[in-house]
Formats: structure tokens, C-alpha cells, sequence
């Protein structure tokens, strides 16, 4: 079996004095792509975020390379992806400034890289466009760019397909399997049902963990 990346063992969350899953267990190893599903309330969210590092667990431990993801922040930054539910982009810039700023921290892109990711999802001729002029689609594909841009091998993403078109989903749905067809990973939260999966797809249904 192949060695996961990422791993959680025995995992718990509370949130708001409610626990929302405990007991949790889930290993994401190269080509695999985990769909979280669940009633709403049930922590798909919170899951994710746990994940991604974002939030700490209220009991159990995630790990990075068999290590504790909480002694790993660079390593993390390095090996992770998140986009979350809201499209986390700013109204006043364009879309070329959004992709330039996302990426500095960790992952500098060139003007060029730039302009061929947004070219990839559909943007061409929006590159220099502020923001809060496109559609909440076009916003939404301006944020999954990301994802034609150099990156790291696992992403995590929280309702991706979010106000995208059908053309857009099935084109997400395409090169997400492809990512993890590469060797990269997915974890990914939606209410839409997946029609493109790679061989390492999975799902997990938090209602099994539910307290």
C-alpha cells in the first residue's frame, strides 16, 4: 500500500458546544481524490479545514508524512491548495492581480502563467477586468485558475462547482480526475454528483461519525 501524505487518526470536532464527528479516520495517498459528504451541519466544512490546517482538532491528531501537520506549517504551505467555499478573491483588483497576489506567498507565477491559466478557465480578454464586474461564475473561475498554475500535489477544495456553468463543471470534473490520474490528490466537498472520477476516488459520509 502506498504510504500516505496525509492522514487523520481517531479525529474529533465540536463546534458551537455540539460535536459534529469523532472517532474519524482517513488516509489520502498519491492518485486519490475523497469526496466528503454529509447532511448539512455535519462538519464537511470543518473537515476540510482541519485538513487544510486551519483549525485544530478537538481530539485526535492529523499528520503530514507520518509527522504532526501541527509541526509542519512550512511543509503544509508547500504540499497544500485550499480553495474555500467563498471565492477568496479581492472586488478592486483585477484578475491578473488576484492570481499574482494568491500565488506570492508561496508559489510566485509569471504575467504569462497568469494569463494562460485564466485563458484555461474561459477568462481570455478578462485578465486586466476589476473583479466586482464579473459574475459570480466568472469570480468563481478566476479563484480555480489557481489550479491551472503551478501547485502543489494536494488540493483541497470546498464546493468548487459553486455558480459555475455546466460547460465549467465538466471541465472542473476533467481536470480534477486528470490531476490525481498525475499523482496529485483531491479533497473536495459538493452537493453536485460527480460524473468524472479517477480510480482512486472515494467517498466519506460524516453522518457515520456523527455523535
Amino acid at each position: 500500500m502506498t504510504s500516505p501524505l496525509l492522514e487523520a487518526v481517531a479525529l474529533a470536532c465540536e463546534r458551537d458546544w455540539r460535536m459534529l464527528f469523532e472517532d474519524l479516520e482517513l488516509r489520502l495517498a498519491s492518485g486519490d481524490m475523497l469526496q466528503i459528504s454529509g447532511p448539512n451541519g455535519s462538519g464537511k466544512t470543518s473537515l476540510l479545514r482541519l485538513l487544510a490546517g486551519l483549525m485544530q482538532p478537538t481530539a485526535g491528531e492529523i499528520r503530514l508524512n507520518g509527522e504532526p501537520l501541527s509541526q509542519q506549517r512550512t511543509e503544509l504551505a508547500n504540499t497544500l491548495l485550499w480553495i474555500g467555499h467563498a471565492a477568496g478573491i479581492k472586488d478592486l483588483l483585477s484578475a491578473e492581480e488576484n492570481l499574482s497576489w494568491l500565488c506570492a506567498l508561496h508559489r510566485p507565477a509569471s504575467r504569462e502563467a497568469i494569463w494562460a491559466a485564466l485563458a484555461a478557465v474561459g477568462l481570455k480578454g478578462f485578465e486586466d477586468v476589476p473583479c466586482h464586474t464579473l459574475s459570480a461564475g466568472q469570480q468563481r473561475r478566476v479563484a480555480l485558475a489557481r489550479l491551472y498554475l503551478d501547485s502543489p500535489a494536494l488540493w483541497i477544495l470546498d464546493e468548487p462547482f459553486t455558480a459555475l456553468d455546466k460547460q465549467g463543471v465538466a471541465q472542473l470534473e476533467e481536470h480534477l480526475a486528470r490531476h490525481c490520474e498525475q499523482g496529485g490528490m483531491v479533497v473536495l466537498t459538493t452537493h453536485h454528483t460527480l460524473t468524472r472520477v479517477p480510480g482512486g476516488y472515494r467517498d466519506i459520509d460524516l453522518g457515520r461519525w456523527a455523535v
